[in-house]
């Protein structure tokens, strides 16, 4: 079952890649109807004496419905074969995390391996809802499968430990409760990056700026949507993140005898929520412009990072469960 579990990771990688590709073209065709042909310029007519005579208006080129309409259909083809593939690569991922927690005899969150493949799939699970929900999103999955691509292949690639038994210490009833909504609210955390770093590049892109990164953002939505849909996100997950937090508080006074220690995770725990109800603040605020509080969202994913890699990788403590040797 292990072994089967290691397999339909690999798959599942596969078929995120097939999506990033599917999504990329359609990215790259998107704009293929929008294309006419350039007219050209008017010609003069010069009479006998020198005398410029206009030449009559030329007709309004049509648009081209020949090539920029093969190219829109392929786009369009391509979108779909991503969201397709990514609904497939996400069923794989889920087929992972069941037989991994089969193999194991328990939830599937015991180490950094198994925690970022259940945040990963919680993340694209959220995406597709999201489409569902609105269609308009698309070429957001694009940035959502080269999330996905990197993040299971760095699970697989260098996170990977063998199934062991869970550590004495997390042999509780918390385990489920605390763990499961941590990584709720960390997979839709990571969606909500998503939106944001789109809006940060397509505000820029519709203020003028041509420069890289905010070319990239020719194509996606309109940067007011993104924006309500990174705060609809954070402002979900929030209260979920703040519950796990008290939990885990909870959890450690039965476990340890103290509720708060200080201790690396639980430190960077904190300053993740300091920061994400600093954005919500600073979202509900009238005078802080909408980039300014995109960025501390953007921020706020980046403490999730460090307490998830950097805290298990450079620190030991109490929460030292990485699995990494």
């Amino acid at each position: 079952m292990s072994a089967l579990s290691d397999n339909l990771v690999t798959f599942a990688i596969l078929a995120y890649l097939i999506a990033m590709i599917g999504h990329a073209v359609e990215y790259a065709l998107g704009n293929a109807r929008a294309r006419v042909a350039a007219a050209a310029p008017a010609r003069e007519l010069v009479a006998a004496g020198g005398v410029v005579v206009p030449a009559p208006p030329a007709p309004t080129p049509a648009p081209a419905t020949g090539a920029s309409d093969r190219s829109a259909r392929r786009a369009r083809l391509a979108g779909l074969v991503g969201v397709y593939a990514t609904a497939v690569a996400a069923a794989l991922h889920l087929a992972a995390l069941v037989t991994r927690g089969l193999a194991a005899d328990r939830m599937p969150w015991g180490n950094m391996y198994e925690f970022v493949l259940t945040v990963t799939f919680i993340g694209v699970a959220a995406w597709l809802v999201v489409l569902w929900k609105r269609p308009s999103l698309r070429k957001l999955g694009l940035f959502l499968t080269l999330v996905m691509v990197l993040l299971v292949a760095t699970a697989e690639l260098v996170l990977y430990v063998p199934i062991v038994p869970l550590v004495p210490a997390l042999n509780s009833y918390w385990f489920i409760i605390h763990v499961s909504t941590i990584v709720f609210a960390s997979g839709i955390f990571l969606l909500g990056v998503v939106p944001a770093v789109g809006f940060l590049m397509r505000n820029g892109y519709e203020q003028g700026r041509r420069s890289f990164p905010y070319s990239l953002a020719k194509r996606l939505p309109g940067a007011a949507g993104l924006e309500r849909l990174t705060f609809g996100l954070h402002a979900f997950a929030f209260p979920i993140f703040t519950f796990a937090v008290i939990a885990g508080a909870i959890w450690a006074e039965a476990a340890w005898g103290r509720p708060w220690g200080w201790d690396p995770k639980e430190t960077w725990a904190f300053i993740s929520w300091v920061v994400y109800a600093g954005y919500l603040h600073a979202r509900a605020t009238p005078s802080v412009k909408r980039n300014v509080a995109t960025w501390i969202a953007v921020l706020g994913f980046l403490t999730m990072l460090m307490n998830l890699f950097g805290v298990n990788i450079f620190f030991t403590g109490l929460h030292s469960y990485g699995g990494l040797d």
